[in-house]
C-alpha cells in the first residue's frame, strides 16, 4: 500500500469511525470527509471534482429516492394502520401468534419498502398492544428483536428491500430476477430458523394469558380506529404502479436500455402525479435529504479510494491468503459481516460492493454478490447501533413509555437487544456461508 492510498484509506475508515461514534453529527462527519478527500484527489493528481463525481453512482440515488416517494404516497392511503389492527384481531391479542404475525408482515413488507417504513407500519400498533395487554421484560426484548431482524432479512430478500441490494441492482452487478430468485429463499430459510429458535426459548410464558385483556384490548383499538378509512381512490393506482414496476423489472430485456432507475423514476413520477397538488407536497417534504446526502458523500469517498487502487490490492491479498477457494470466500463473508456490525450496511456494503467485483472474476459472480448482501444483512442485525432501523425503534419504545405486569418500566436498547441481535447474526451468517458454498462448490 503506497502512501496516498493509505491516506484515503485512513480518511475513509476514521468517517467511519466517527460517524459511528457521533450520530446525531453523522451528516456533518461525512460531508467533510468527502470535502477532504476530494481536495486530497485534486492535490495528488487521482482526479478534479468533475472526476470524482462521474463516479457515483446515481441510478442508485434515483431508485432509493424514487421508491422512498412511492412509499410515502402508499403511506397516505392509511392502508398500513389499517393492515396492522387487521394484523392483532387476527391473532386476537395473544402475544406468541402476535409475534409470529407481526415478524411475518415485517419480513413481508420490508421486501417492497424500507426498513424505516416497514417499522413505522407495524411498531405503532404492536406497542399499543403491548402498554393494554400488559407484557414482561423478556417477551419484549425478544418480540421486537425478532422484528428487528425479520425487517433486515425482508430488506435482503429483493433488489429494493434495502440499500445494499439496491445498490447492487443499481450498479448492474445482478439483474432483478436473478438477485430475486437467489436471496429469497435464502433469508425465508433463515428467518425460519430464527423463528422456532425464538419459539424454543418460550419467551411468552412469563406473560399472563387474560381472555378479558385481549378483549379489552381489541375493544379499545377498535375505537381508536373507528374513523380510519382506507384511500381507495389513491390505493388502486398505487397498486398499479407497483406492479407495473415489478413487471418491467422482471420482464423488460436490458437491450431496450429501460434500466431498473428509470422504471423507479416512472413508477415513482405515477404514484404522484395521480393527485398533483399532494404529489407536489410530497416532494417538497417527504425526501429524505439527510440520508441522500450521507450516500453522496460514502460514494464520494469510496469511489476516491478506488481511484488509488487499493481495493483491487485487498482483493488481490484475500486470493493470496494461505486457503482452499471457497475458504477464502468465507473470509470475506465473514469479515463483510463484522465491518457491518460495526459500521452498518451503507458504508460496509458500498466499500465491500468494490472488493466483490473483483473477486467476482474468480468465483461466480450470483454467488459473491448475494453472499455479500446477505452477510451484511447478518451484520446489520449484530447490533441495535448497526441496523437502520435500530435506533427507531429504540426511540418508539422509549415514548411509549411501557410498563410491566409488576409495573416496572420495559426497556428495549443496545444490551437489551445484543442477546437477539447475536442469535441472528449467527443463523444468517451461516445462511450466507451455505448457500455460497453451495453456489460454488
Amino acid at each position: 500500500m503506497n502512501g496516498i492510498s493509505a491516506f484515503f484509506a485512513l480518511l475513509l475508515m476514521l468517517t467511519l469511525v466517527a460517524q459511528a461514534a457521533l450520530p446525531s453529527h453523522r451528516l456533518l462527519i461525512v460531508l467533510s470527509g468527502a470535502a477532504l478527500s476530494c481536495l486530497g484527489a485534486a492535490l495528488s493528481g487521482l482526479g478534479g471534482l468533475e472526476r470524482v463525481f462521474a463516479g457515483v453512482p446515481w441510478n442508485v440515488l434515483v431508485i432509493l429516492v424514487a421508491l422512498g416517494l412511492f412509499t410515502r404516497r402508499l403511506a397516505d392511503t392509511r392502508l398500513f394502520g389499517l393492515a396492522s389492527l387487521a394484523l392483532v384481531r387476527l391473532a386476537r391479542a395473544r402475544p406468541l401468534a402476535l409475534l409470529l404475525l407481526a415478524t411475518l408482515c415485517t419480513y413481508a413488507v420490508s421486501m417492497v419498502l424500507n426498513n424505516l417504513t416497514a417499522l413505522l407500519v407495524i411498531l405503532p400498533v404492536l406497542l399499543a398492544v403491548f402498554a393494554l395487554a400488559g407484557v414482561s421484560q423478556r417477551f419484549l426484548v425478544w418480540a421486537l428483536g425478532l422484528i428487528l431482524v425479520a425487517c433486515n432479512l425482508g430488506g435482503a430478500a429483493t433488489p429494493i428491500g434495502d440499500f445494499p441490494a439496491v445498490l447492487l441492482l443499481g450498479r448492474g452487478a445482478m439483474e432483478f430476477a436473478d438477485y430475486l430468485r437467489q436471496a429469497f429463499p435464502a433469508t425465508l430459510a433463515a428467518l425460519g430458523l430464527l423463528v422456532l429458535g425464538v419459539l424454543l426459548l418460550r419467551p411468552a410464558r412469563e406473560v399472563p394469558a387474560s381472555p378479558l385483556s385481549r378483549r379489552l384490548t381489541l375493544a379499545t383499538l377498535a375505537r381508536l380506529y373507528r374513523s380510519t378509512r382506507l384511500d381507495w381512490g389513491l390505493l388502486g393506482p398505487c397498486l398499479l404502479a407497483m406492479l407495473g414496476m415489478m413487471a418491467a423489472w422482471l420482464l423488460l430485456p436490458p437491450a431496450w436500455g429501460i434500466d431498473p432507475a428509470l422504471v423507479a423514476w416512472l413508477g415513482g413520477g405515477l404514484a404522484l402525479a395521480l393527485r398533483p397538488g399532494e404529489g407536489e407536497r410530497t416532494l417538497k417534504r417527504s425526501i429524505d435529504t439527510e440520508a441522500l446526502m450521507f450516500l453522496l458523500a460514502l460514494f464520494v469517498m469510496v469511489g476516491v479510494v478506488r481511484e488509488t487502487g487499493l481495493f483491487t490490492r485487498l482483493a488481490a491479498g484475500l486470493l493470496e491468503v494461505p486457503l482452499p477457494p471457497q475458504g477464502q470466500l468465507v473470509l470475506f463473508l465473514v469479515a463483510a459481516a463484522l465491518l457491518t456490525g460495526l459500521f452498518s450496511a451503507g458504508p460496509s456494503m458500498a466499500a465491500l460492493l468494490e472488493v466483490a467485483e473483483v473477486l467476482a472474476r474468480q468465483f461466480p459472480p450470483d454467488a459473491v454478490y448475494v453472499g455479500l448482501a446477505l452477510a451484511v444483512c447478518a451484520g446489520s442485525s449484530l447490533f441495535l447501533t448497526a441496523a437502520t432501523a435500530g435506533p427507531l425503534m429504540q426511540s418508539l419504545v422509549e415514548r411509549a413509555a411501557l410498563r410491566g405486569v409488576n409495573g416496572s418500566r420495559l426497556q428495549f436498547g443496545f444490551r437489551e437487544y445484543l442477546g437477539v441481535g447475536l442469535l441472528g447474526f449467527c443463523v444468517t451468517l451461516a445462511v450466507a456461508i451455505v448457500r455460497t458454498l453451495l453456489a460454488v462448490r
